[in-house]
């Protein structure tokens, strides 16, 4: 994602707090200055960007702050407020009903993205359980039906289009229609687009509006063009009743916060953002959410939902009782590397934990744990019921599992370790009987509970038992120690915390994931 350049450039402004021996004024107004050069390169209104250098300079006024006032801790609670401040509409938007249609109404112009978004957000719904659908009045574009009919059999979701039928608005009727009587949930009308804001597309758009009455518009909006997205939505909103806004290409260009900004001084409420052509590359907008994930801070309340949507909090009971008694196996390891990838990109999943995506890619990422699943697929259901032991009585059983899925003898060893790695972990989660008990009622402030997390990683014996046999130590090193990378999570509102990032030198730690999965209940 390229807004987190943006993040990184506001977040080394911040970092000079650190080192700073004197917080004065001067320091305030250079730090002001990096922050509203990086806004400005991001093609963020001017005028906006002068209002939050204007805010942040009342609030923090560094002469009436008493003396025994943390300065630095009320700049970035400043600085973070204000950003919010600058993507967040302040509206609420249109909140779908279970058990009832809810019709979503797309618009936007041609080349925004609109049909792709269409059968993403069907997705995103039916991955919650909801019952969704999809209709094609597209009949300007050639191929809009193929490409919709081509989206919505990938996803597994119902669709309605005709290749004979001209007439858009005969086509929303009857597909609206058909699919009320099939008792769906969430109905997304897919409308044509233009080239420009022509009559004609306004026109097209209130007649087959006011045919099927659909209970939300959503404007589609095309991310890079920056600031120019506020005149866009204004001339939408004036000629139908937006309710929703989308806005995509957020992952290839650096005029992304621009338009978020710009359709936030227009009271437009943004629901969720592209970022990426891939179908589950939708993220739900949150202003408090977008910007700590931008400056690289987490989002562990995101994942909490997250793992709640996918109803992963009810396959991890067992898991939970077995973690409270120190116990992890091969299986329940694969088991969680299976929830972490139905909760979508593995890169999203950890920018929400706040573990910077440069550290993931140095580890392999996805494609080694994908490796890794791969070569349990090849052993036993003994080996997979064990604590990985067998192996180490029995080495022909690590050749064994090496010929059978197809690689090296070092790989396999490599996924033992990794597993070791994991269950290092667990015994001391297991061992902290608070953390072990918010995480299985769901109690606590999502907050306190990574800070809790991240000070049992931050236990020197835990970090030895973590980093022993892996390259984790020596990036560590490279890195500057443990003490350098946790003052850098302090500045970024960690608490310390490094989660799972201990398994990340075998991607053992990602298993921790699953244990996530009870903080859902209630």
């Amino acid at each position: 994602m390229v807004l987190a350049d943006l993040g990184k450039k506001i977040h080394t402004a911040l970092s000079s707090l650190a080192t700073a021996t004197v917080i004065d004024e001067d320091l305030l107004n250079n730090i002001l200055k990096e922050i509203c050069a990086a806004l400005l390169e991001a093609d963020v209104n001017v005028r906006l960007v002068q209002n939050l250098r204007k805010n942040i300079k009342k609030i923090v006024n560094l002469e009436e702050l008493s003396t025994g006032a943390n300065k630095r801790r009320v700049i970035e609670r400043a600085v973070f407020d204000e950003l919010c401040r600058l993507v967040d509409p302040q509206v609420e938007a249109y909140v779908p009903k279970k058990g009832k249609p809810n019709v979503f109404m797309f618009v936007g112009l041609q080349g925004s993205g609109k049909t792709t978004s269409c059968t993403k957000l069907a997705l995103h719904y039916q991955r919650k359980g909801w019952k969704t659908c999809l209709v094609c009045t597209d009949t300007f574009r050639a191929g809009a039906f193929d490409q919709l009919k081509q989206n919505a059999t990938k996803a597994k979701i119902p669709y309605y289009g005709s290749y004979t039928e001209a007439d858009p608005v005969q086509l929303a009727i009857d597909g609206v229609e058909q699919f009320k009587k099939e008792k769906f949930e969430i109905i997304i009308v897919d409308t044509s687009g233009r080239h420009k804001q022509e009559s004609e597309l306004f026109e097209e758009m209130k007649q087959i509006s006011n045919a099927i009455h659909p209970d939300n518009h959503i404007f589609v909006m095309d991310g890079t063009i920056g600031q120019a997205a506020e005149s866009q939505a204004r001339g939408f909103k004036e000629a139908v009743d937006i309710g929703s806004i989308i806005i995509t290409k957020m992952d290839g260009h650096a005029k992304g916060g621009g338009a978020i900004s710009a359709v936030a001084a227009t009271h437009s409420p943004i629901i969720f953002i592209g970022t990426g052509e891939h179908i589950h590359d939708l993220e739900k907008f949150s202003a408090v959410s977008f910007i700590k994930k931008m400056l690289g801070m987490g989002d562990i309340a995101g994942l909490i939902e997250n793992i709640k949507d996918l109803n992963l909090d009810k396959d991890s009971e067992n898991l939970m009782k077995k973690l409270e008694k120190g116990q992890y196996n091969i299986r329940d390891m694969y088991e969680q590397y299976q929830n972490i990838l139905k909760m979508g990109p593995i890169n999203k999943v950890m920018g929400m934990m706040g573990i910077p995506e440069e550290l993931l890619n140095q580890q392999g990422g996805p494609e080694k744990m994908r490796k890794f699943m791969y070569i349990m697929d090849s052993m036993t259901d003994d080996e997979l019921d064990s604590d990985g032991k067998i192996f180490k009585t029995q080495p022909s059983r690590v050749e064994r599992v090496a010929l059978g899925s197809g690689c090296e003898v070092a790989e396999v060893e490599a996924i033992l370790m990794a597993y070791k790695t994991s269950a290092n972990i667990f015994k001391n989660m297991g061992g902290n009987k608070n953390l072990m008990k918010q995480m299985q009622s769901g109690g606590g402030n999502p907050q306190q509970l990574q800070q809790q997390m991240g000070r049992m990683m931050s236990d020197p014996r835990m970090l030895q038992n973590l980093t022993k046999g892996t390259g984790m130590q020596k990036m560590i090193n490279q890195m500057g120690g443990m003490s350098q990378i946790r003052k850098m999570m302090n500045q970024m509102g960690m608490g310390g915390g490094l989660g799972g990032l201990g398994g990340l030198g075998g991607l053992g730690g990602l298993g921790g994931l699953g244990g996530l999965g009870g903080m859902g209940k209630k």
